[in-house]
């Protein structure tokens, strides 16, 4: 695995940790050298990348968090300093897609869509602010947040409105945070993934049309998950500390 950035000294926390990308930067930020907080409500995946990280040579701890919970947040934070101290890098990576047409997709999916996407972004990010500028990251300036977003806030399709307008939501949500934390030393920078083969989109890939999709993209392919190691350490690392606000796209190209 290919480290570019050093995370040696850090703690971060990653929500969503329990598969997909937040596994695959839980192990990314291990092997980088960072302590590694898994947040997810399947405390038992998390407990399985947090030993595959410690077995490693890493330093892992699988903690229980549901971002639509203030309580649990909050919980996920206080289990992460007993054990290593304050978060100062936080990956906000949870969320899940919901497909359906604007007039079929029934409201209370929309709403769990909005609870988990958007809301639960606004709680890990604050929740960890929070407390990076109660432990003095005005003077530090260590804070580092991320947000994982996605291009579908860039663009239009049918039977993804409700996820697609969540993702632009944090989008928007993450300058607003970079501009009002900007002198307490807490970055907040957003990275947009395109199309890649996760548990969110089952067997789709597979089907006709989705490899009709596939056959859509500029290179012909799904996005390997590995392109966006590079940014993630970046954003998250010390290297970053003039960055933020920003809003990068990392897609192989199939948003252009």
């Amino acid at each position: 695995m290919d480290i570019p950035f050093s995370l040696a000294g850090r703690t971060a926390l990653i929500a969503g940790a329990s598969s997909g990308l937040g596994a695959h930067f839980a192990e990314l930020f291990g092997a980088a050298g960072a302590n590694v907080v898994l947040g997810a409500r399947r405390t038992d995946r998390t407990a399985e990348v947090a030993e595959k990280i410690v077995a490693a040579g890493g330093n892992a701890l699988a903690v229980p968090l549901d971002v639509t919970d203030e309580t649990s947040v909050i919980a996920a934070y206080d289990a992460a300093e007993a054990e290593y101290g304050t978060v100062d890098s936080i990956v906000a990576n949870a969320g899940f897609s919901e497909p359906g047409r604007t007039t079929e997709l029934p409201l209370a999916d929309v709403q769990r869509l909005v609870n988990t996407n958007f809301m639960g972004v606004y709680a890990a990010a604050r929740e960890g602010a929070k407390r990076l500028i109660a432990n003095g990251s005005r003077e530090k300036e260590n804070g580092r947040v991320t947000i994982v977003g996605s291009i579908t806030s860039r663009l239009t399709a049918n039977g993804d409105s409700a996820y697609a307008a969540t993702k632009a939501g944090v989008t928007h949500l993450g300058r607003n945070m970079a501009r009002e934390w900007v002198r307490q030393g807490v970055n907040v920078n957003t990275i947009h993934p395109g199309y890649i083969a996760t548990e969110i989109q089952g067997d789709w890939y597979q089907t006709d049309g989705g490899k009709a999709q596939i056959a859509g993209f500029h290179r012909r392919r799904l996005q390997d998950m590995a392109s966006l190691d590079a940014m993630m350490l970046y954003f998250s690392s010390d290297a970053s500390r003039s960055v933020t606000g920003s809003d990068m796209v990392v897609d192989d190209g199939q948003s252009l």
